[in-house]
């Protein structure tokens, strides 16, 4: 598994593809073909492009704070 930092977000990435698997004899790229390999491979909810590859990864969450503790006390027996 490896990961990957973009403008402040991390991503895991599950595929990475090289752009000329997207592109035709003129060397333009489908993108009807990279959204239906973003949709078919699975947790992937976006799609990174770099010099040569095209990246299928998943967007790592930032942690939030669903509720207080605030009073909660823990008690221990020996």
């Amino acid at each position: 598994m490896s990961f990957y930092k973009h403008n402040d977000k991390i991503y895991i990435v599950h595929r990475d593809i090289p752009l000329h698997n997207f592109t035709n004899k003129a060397g333009v790229i489908n993108l009807e073909l990279v959204k239906a390999c973003k949709d078919f491979f699975l947790h992937v909810d976006h799609v990174l492009r770099n010099e040569t590859h095209f990246l299928f990864v998943e967007t790592i969450q930032d942690a939030e704070i669903i509720g207080e503790t605030q009073g909660m006390v823990e008690e221990t027996y020996s």
